[in-house]
């Protein structure tokens, strides 16, 4: 029988607190650095050993991130290089071409944004093909506002939620959950997360038609055309990005890449390209200088996201027995697991309860806006439910990524869908407010999914 002590409590505790501040739309780094301090004090009675705590579960943290901010790096390196080069714009136009009507618009828009994401994540894919797209998904008639939705839903919701290629949120909730490939997250988590993406896109795209009444004459817009000169050589690596990212996506299949593998065939493709990039617009001299500025602006961006996401980790992979190991010595199971066989061993837990309330602890977290931060507890969750009750620790996970996802990358908070909405000129309340009705009908939808699939 597993019995629970003061340590168990003291990190129980700092849970919650850590979702209230959540829910009151503040930074949790405080509480989580104070979290460790006191659990690594309580746990061995020394104030000099709980100081060192603090600074081993930040490395252990960071040893489990390193490779997503590596790949997050290279990739929006790649992106720099080929938007300095023109051929972003190349890339992207013939797509541009296909929008005859706002509908049209609004899944042409989407779905480039959702194939960008896949490959350079949805901050920077906004980037990339905002300015080119929305000024001509805009002219078709396509409301701004509505062209902020799709490039929200598509880009923070069905692509990130799902991150097949670069394998960034998979990868954190694996990690936590105790699973050896990313690849295991997203297989299970298929199903569910093409239900929750149709029914999203569906039900906006109903909304959209019913309650935009969209005019024949062009809209204005201080948004303008991106012109730039297609060169012979801006041609050669738009083509040369397409058919590499083609190759991988083959390879990928062919030869069963996952994981770590998968994410080093993206990670070396991208810095292939970049380099063509560069080289090819520069001579030798010039290039080594700007392929250290490339590289080291990807790195600024990438830890620039992944800093709090590895203080936050530090402290919930003290929850999990693997990485607490790691941090608090050979000597405890994982805080979080104690506490799922404590209460297995009490409470009558069943498939449906542990659905339910995977669901509602992964919403919680969500509305904190940063779906990422929710993943560490997300996984460790999983791997402590599916110990005390026979479900698949895959599949919980997966459930609980989508929804973290869904709710805190961007869709129904407001400062999360900023970019989205920045790049369309609108106000960000106004992207939430349409896109809260379809995400919530998607999240129920996966829900009753889970439970029977479950």
């Amino acid at each position: 029988m597993v019995s629970l002590g003061l340590v168990h409590y003291v990190y129980i505790t700092f849970i919650m607190l850590i979702i209230i501040v959540m829910l009151l739309k503040k930074d949790v780094i405080l509480p989580c650095i104070l979290g460790i301090f006191f659990v690594g004090f309580i746990y061995s009675g020394n104030i000099i050993s709980a100081v060192q705590i603090i600074y081993k579960a930040v490395v252990v943290s960071g040893a489990q991130f390193i490779e997503i901010v590596v790949i997050i790096a290279l990739v929006n390196s790649m992106s720099k290089a080929l938007n300095s080069l023109g051929a972003d714009e190349i890339m992207i136009r013939p797509m541009s071409k296909l929008m005859v009507s706002p509908k049209m618009a609004f899944i042409v828009l989407g779905f480039t944004m959702m194939i960008f994401s896949w490959f350079i994540w949805p901050t920077p894919a906004i980037a990339f093909i905002g300015p080119l797209m929305v000024p001509a998904a805009i002219r078709s008639g396509l409301s701004p506002v509505w062209a902020a939705v799709s490039l929200d839903i598509f880009g923070n919701g069905v692509a990130l939620s799902s991150d097949y290629f670069i394998q960034g949120a998979p990868s954190i909730t694996a990690k936590a959950a105790g699973i050896k490939s990313p690849f295991e997250v997203a297989e299970a988590g298929f199903f569910m997360w093409l239900v929750i993406s149709i029914i999203v896109v569906l039900i906006s795209i109903i909304i959209m038609s019913r309650s935009e009444k969209t005019k024949s004459n062009v809209i204005k817009t201080n948004n303008t055309d991106k012109t730039v000169s297609s060169s012979f050589e801006s041609k050669i690596v738009a083509v040369f990005t397409y058919v590499c990212f083609i190759l991988d996506i083959i390879i990928l299949y062919v030869y069963k890449l996952k994981g770590n593998d998968a994410t080093a065939l993206i990670g070396g493709t991208a810095v292939i390209v970049m380099l063509l990039s560069v080289l090819i617009k520069r001579d030798i001299t010039k290039a080594l200088g700007e392929v250290t500025v490339l590289i080291r602006d990807g790195f600024m961006f990438s830890i620039k996201i992944f800093a709090p996401i590895i203080i936050i980790g530090a402290f919930f992979f003290l929850g999990s027995k693997e990485t607490a190991q790691e941090i608090l010595g050979s000597g405890t199971n994982g805080f979080l697991t104690d506490v799922g066989v404590y209460i297995s061993q009490r409470i009558a837990l069943n498939k449906i309860s542990v659905v339910l309330i995977q669901s509602f602890i992964s919403g919680l977290l969500g509305v904190g806006g940063s779906g990422f931060s929710g993943l560490p507890l997300i996984g460790t969750l999983s791997q402590v439910f599916s110990k005390a009750v026979n479900i698949d620790k895959a599949s919980i996970a997966a459930l609980g990524q989508i929804i973290t996802i869904w709710v805190g990358g961007g869709t129904i908070i407001p400062w999360s869908v900023i970019p989205a909405a920045a790049i369309c000129e609108v106000e960000p309340f106004e992207v939430v407010k349409r896109n809260i009705i379809p995400v919530s009908c998607g999240i129920i939808a996966i829900i009753l999914v889970a439970i029977f699939e479950l």
